[in-house]
């Protein structure tokens, strides 16, 4: 990804970076849809308040903010514990796994909130109020938002079901494969922002390295923003390798580096499958990972500073990319 301190070669910009941290708030908004809709009945979503601590059946009972179906040990690529309005709300929405208990601090009555209820009443999930402070407890994340979701691990897919456009992101269309793999990634805020990006910009998949990278921590799947419930993600045990494998299967991978030769403007992406290779931030592409990729480009730049953030950088070339196959 973009080089601290290090200005790319020039091509028309003054320098050029290629990290990249996601959108801000793009997407839906926070609000409910349609309105607020009316508090979930005690019916379907079996709602309860925290046991008083002063009772002996508060005394001896599990903490509520502990989520009592919380996993001790991560399966699949994380993702069982979601925290965010946002995140939880799309959660609910996209019914792809199966939620055990939601957590709701007492007093929370926004309309995402209200929505919230009512989407985990209709799935007949268990809503628990909890004082913010045993939600804050409990939580992963400096700002769950008041919200708090248990659910199954995602579970990773095949990469070459993936480079075959046999499995692909929800509402991605049915055009070539355009997959984003990432060389590296450690910082969870920018992985989650980049997966949100991703998912806007149609995206059909994720590929994530096994080792050095970071998968889905809460961190991550509240600054997705929901999107880790739409796009689907292959790990491999190493990028170089998968990338010349996909050249053999057909797909044309970009690189996008500081360092890169050519411009993002001038991706030679045309309608085939694509893989666009994003690096860490700081480090940015490892030297093997670049070798094999197809194209490397670099995101020019005209102001004061010659980097970006990683999640923004990703942001760009993926929208490029997005609006050269449309």
């Amino acid at each position: 990804m973009s080089k601290p301190g290090g200005r790319g070669r020039s091509g028309g910009g003054r320098g050029r970076g290629s990290g990249g941290a996601g959108r801000g708030s793009a997407g839906r908004g926070s609000g409910g849809r349609g309105g607020a809709p009316k508090r979930a009945a005690s019916g379907g979503s079996r709602r309860g308040r925290e046991p008083d601590p002063r009772s002996p059946a508060g005394a001896d009972a599990p903490d509520a903010a502990a989520g009592p179906r919380r996993r001790r040990g991560p399966r699949g690529l994380g993702g069982d514990q979601v925290e965010g309005r946002q995140a939880v709300r799309e959660l609910l929405l996209a019914g792809h796994r199966r939620v055990a208990e939601v957590l709701v601090a007492d007093g929370s009555s926004a309309p995402i909130v209200e929505e919230i209820l009512a989407l985990a009443d209709d799935a007949r999930v268990t809503v628990r109020t909890v004082s913010r402070t045993r939600l804050d407890g409990a939580a992963r994340t400096e700002a769950p938002q008041g919200v708090i979701a248990y659910a199954d691990p995602i579970e990773e897919v095949d990469v070459d079901d993936l480079a075959s456009g046999a499995v692909r992101a929800s509402g991605s269309g049915d055009g070539p494969p355009f997959l984003l793999a990432l060389d590296g990634v450690t910082d969870p805020g920018n992985l989650g922002a980049m997966l949100r990006s991703a998912s806007a910009a149609g995206v059909t998949g994720v590929v994530l390295p096994r080792h050095r990278a970071v998968h889905v921590t809460p961190t991550v799947a509240k600054a997705a923003a929901g999107a880790i419930e739409h796009l689907p993600i292959a790990v491999v045990g190493g990028l170089p390798a998968a990338l010349s494998r996909w050249r053999e299967q057909g797909l044309w991978s970009a690189g996008l580096d500081a360092e890169g030769g050519a411009s993002v403007w001038d991706l030679e992406v045309g309608d085939r499958p694509v893989v666009l290779v994003v690096g860490a931030e700081g480090s940015g592409l490892s030297r093997l990972v670049r070798q094999r990729c197809d194209q490397v480009v670099s995101i020019p730049m005209w102001g004061p500073l010659d980097s970006l953030n990683a999640g923004v950088a990703a942001a760009i070339a993926c929208f490029e990319v997005a609006r050269v196959r449309r």
